[in-house]
């Protein structure tokens, strides 16, 4: 965790405004009928326009054996993080479809995943959806200096339980700036006055994942995408954010 210079916060702000704008653009191309293809295509299209390098293609992190193939991660229903954009994937009416997306704007990089619905969803869907936006809210409430990372964690699996809904511990947020990833590990879970403590200066992804059922996952055959181990659903929310003074501010807003 190594806090950023003044310098380095104005292009990670000019990074997440880019960003913010590149994920809503993507999300408007969500509808039933269109492959997950055509939002990776767009995804990337929009990216490179406006002077930017999609962070994730290409990207190959320790212990993978070959890089992530897209600019855009597409996750539809069970699949919860890190799937692989296809020609043959179609979005069907009623699917939970989260868009997770990064960029790297003059060497500064962000990351954000929304959860869009299909066509019309069902009020268990909806309910799912907007936990982990109320959990991203609640977690940016005490994400400020002098906290404990197990604050986030804890405001997170709170509202998982307010809402019965399970909770994906193995996976998480991260700290990010001049690489994509780097240490410490944002977890979902947590005891409030634990952990690191947050400084101004850090730059955090924070993204809730919650599913309908339990919170255990399985690596499919491509090597890159999770499901649920139970088939229930799953939905994520993510902001990249710069502990200031002030608290939390949203550079992917």
């Amino acid at each position: 965790m190594i806090a950023k210079t003044p310098e380095e916060v104005a292009g990670l702000r000019a990074a997440g405004k880019l960003l913010a704008q590149a994920l809503r653009h993507t999300a408007t191309f969500v509808k039933p009928g269109v492959n997950t293809a055509e939002l990776d295509l767009e995804a990337e299209k929009f990216i490179r326009d406006h002077g930017a390098v999609p962070a994730f293609l290409n990207y190959k992190p320790e212990g993978a054996s070959y890089a992530f193939p897209a600019a855009l991660c597409v996750s539809i229903n069970d699949e919860v993080v890190h799937g692989i954009p296809s020609e043959e994937y179609i979005v069907e009416e009623g699917d939970l479809v989260m868009l997770d997306l990064g960029l790297s704007l003059n060497g500064y990089f962000a990351d954000a995943a929304i959860t869009v619905a299909a066509g019309e969803i069902d009020e268990k869907g909806k309910v799912l959806v907007e936990a982990t936006e109320e959990a991203l809210r609640e977690a940016l409430k005490v994400a400020k200096p002098g906290a404990r990372m197990g604050d986030i964690g804890a405001a997170i699996q709170a509202v998982a339980t307010k809402y019965g809904l399970g909770v994906v511990e193995d996976l998480g947020g991260h700290s990010l700036g001049l690489v994509p990833h780097e240490p410490p590990f944002v977890s979902n879970t947590g005891r409030a006055g634990t952990g690191h403590v947050l400084e101004e200066g850090l730059v955090l992804a924070i993204e809730p994942i919650f599913t309908e059922g339990g919170g255990d996952i399985e690596l499919m055959e491509d090597e890159w995408t999770y499901v649920t181990a139970d088939g229930s659903r799953s939905a994520e929310t993510e902001h990249t954010v710069l502990i200031t003074k002030d608290g939390a501010e949203v550079l992917t807003q």
